[in-house]
């Protein structure tokens, strides 16, 4: 009999839709099934076939768990930050359902199989667990009518067309009504006045990535005998050489040529001079690195992130400019993966696109030193006259900049002498061609 009634059901034309997406909705069982059907597999009302549940009469119940998948190595939890499904909603494989915060950056979670979600055990906000169960869908390959489709992430959901029906004008303006109900509530709210000395706070707990920004710049601070010095360049022949050269490098390679890219350059020259710069104390062993992978610093909306530069003295300032470019964009847009944030032995942090005047960075562990540029800003300079020897006053373009350093590791004179070599370089850049 059991049988019997799954060959009814199968050969039912309104449940095959259902079928092929792996349920079967008990109202459309009761609808194509007579009185003497229902009789045969003991059914008599529709409160009879949703206590039995379809489960009693070998009715396969299709839907499947999906647990959070692996994320990368070292990581095993984050923070839903955001999600883009929902209930009742057809999801094909591959689509991003959710963005997770994790103590080392944002990562991007794919639908594991195409189907509709049934149920979801997860909203923003919510720490999840690798192989925690974050929602159940009813596996298919096309979307069922009835039911909203994906459309990507921050997209508008579609409906598939189901059965005609006859739309009136109440249902619209009940809709509409709906839609300028969620823009009113989204839209923010003008702050009232403090008055009398009162104010207000707002509380609101801190993301999975900086809270781990927050640890590990204190455990730098904490365990780093750290120590800056400063200096001062004229970058005169710096922005000579760009001035120069921008427009034909840019359209040879499709990026602009920075600073960014002869400091990368003068910094990976230098540190293979001063090796103790590129190394790292590891109990109580020293580890010296014979390649230079330089951290640079990317700030994104959702905090800060260092993407490394691979092999930084085999590359040319123009290799180098592109590597940056790609690793900035994909900063920027969220999708940066683990072994391109790790294993750096330096780092270069740029606060003179902000306008920056001086500041002391903070080392990155497990590097040794970190290098700070600034603005550049004009400033007075002592020049020498080529005609008559003499020295005097001219305007030049003046960046400090600034070494972080652990000074467990790296003596003064090294730090000094690393920041002047870096100046020279810098100062006049056809010297990184000749040496």
């Amino acid at each position: 009999m059991k049988q019997s009634f799954r060959n009814l059901i199968k050969n039912t034309k309104h449940t095959q839709q259902l079928i092929k997406c792996g349920s079967i909705q008990r109202t459309y069982v009761m609808k194509n099934m007579s009185k003497q059907q229902q009789k045969w597999v003991g059914l008599t009302n529709m409160k009879q076939l949703n206590e039995n549940n379809l489960g009693r009469m070998s009715v396969r119940n299709y839907a499947t768990e999906i647990p959070l998948p692996s994320l990368a190595d070292s990581i095993t939890s984050g923070e839903v930050d955001e999600l883009f499904i929902e209930v009742d909603m057809f999801v094909p494989k591959d689509a991003i359902i959710m963005k997770l915060s994790t103590d080392k950056t944002f990562m991007d979670i794919p639908m594991a199989k195409s189907g509709v979600i049934k149920s979801l055990s997860i909203e923003v906000g919510d720490e999840v667990s690798v192989g925690d169960v974050i929602f159940e869908i009813e596996e298919c390959e096309s979307a069922p009518e009835g039911v909203k489709v994906y459309e990507g992430e921050g997209g508008e959901e579609e409906e598939v067309a189901a059965a005609p029906k006859e739309e009136t004008k109440k249902e619209e303006k009940k809709e509409t009504k709906k839609v300028e109900e969620k823009k009113t509530k989204s839209a923010p709210s003008s702050a009232p006045k403090r008055t009398g000395g009162e104010g207000g706070e707002t509380r609101v707990p801190m993301s999975k990535m900086r809270q781990r920004i927050a640890q590990r710049l204190k455990d730098s601070q904490n365990e780093y005998a750290l120590l800056t010095t400063f200096n001062e360049i004229d970058m005169t022949g710096a922005i000579e050489m760009r001035n120069k050269h921008k427009d034909a490098f840019l359209k040879k390679h499709g990026v602009k040529l920075g600073f960014m890219g002869i400091f990368m350059k003068a910094s990976a020259m230098a540190l293979q001079e001063l090796p103790d710069i590129n190394a790292v104390i590891d109990g109580t062993d020293v580890v010296y690195r014979d390649y230079v992978d330089i951290s640079v610093a990317v700030s994104t909306p959702n905090g800060l992130v260092v993407p490394v530069v691979r092999n930084v003295e085999q590359l040319s300032i123009a290799e180098i400019e592109l590597e940056i470019g790609r690793l900035a964009k994909k900063a920027r847009e969220g999708t940066l993966s683990i072994p391109e944030m790790t294993g750096g032995t330096f780092t270069i942090s740029n606060g003179g696109v902000y306008g920056s005047l001086m500041g002391t960075p903070i080392v990155n562990p497990p590097q040794s030193a970190i290098l700070g540029m600034h603005a550049t800003k004009k400033r007075a300079w002592v020049v020498e006259n080529p005609e008559t020897g003499e020295d005097e006053l001219a305007i030049r373009p003046v960046m400090f900049t600034a070494l972080t350093y652990d000074h467990r590791l790296i003596d003064g004179r090294g730090a000094v002498t690393y920041l002047k070599r870096v100046g020279e370089l810098v100062a006049e850049p056809e010297k990184m061609l000749l040496f």
